[in-house]
């Protein structure tokens, strides 16, 4: 699946790239990927927040794997960081987090196991989505190095549809299991 704001030739839709729309073509397409980075970092607001908010409500949660939870809230504000570095064209920044969303800590022996006796038969497709991001992040980072920001936005975007198929596959599941349905 491509990109919803491009066509399927990896353009813009013409609205965007027409310079009879307002006669600044670049400046409009920035405007457009501005746009979509804005609706993606957004969406990472949103899991970020549900990921740290109402801490006080957690902690009477029954055993939550909370070394999970703790990598998930460190991923959300480096997709963030990374989310407005990309706004700024600060691809310097963005090699500099991407590394950190590819390589990001695991949680300790004790909670892998429980997280994967949780998943049972579907631990390859956990592992998929992880495998998944991790890729897409290193990609991102090398397109950075590149000074490659299409190349960045697209790596980006393939790193936060891997985080988003994850969450909707498991989270809630995963939050009813081990936290009682207590997000």
């Amino acid at each position: 699946m491509g990109n919803p704001d491009r066509t399927p030739s990896g353009r813009l839709p013409q609205a965007w790239n027409s310079e009879d729309f307002d006669g600044h073509k670049e400046e409009n397409e920035m405007n457009a990927r501005h746009a979509a980075l804005f609706t993606s970092a957004a969406a990472t607001g949103f899991l970020l927040l549900w990921t740290v908010a109402a801490p006080g409500v957690r902690a009477a949660a029954p055993s939550a794997p909370d070394s999970l939870r703790s990598v998930m809230a460190q991923l959300g504000r480096d997709m963030q960081a990374t989310s407005l570095a990309i706004a700024n064209e600060d691809w310097p920044a963005v090699a500099r987090l991407a590394p950190k969303i590819a390589n990001h800590p695991e949680p300790p022996m004790a909670e892998k196991v429980k997280i994967l006796a949780w998943l049972g038969s579907n631990a390859g497709k956990f592992r998929g989505y992880d495998i998944q991001a991790h890729d897409a992040a290193q990609a991102m980072g090398a397109a950075a190095a590149r000074n490659d920001g299409d190349a960045v936005i697209d790596a980006y975007a393939r790193t936060q549809r891997a985080c988003l198929g994850c969450h909707r596959n498991f989270r809630s599941n995963f939050i009813s299991h081990f936290r009682g349905g207590r997000g």
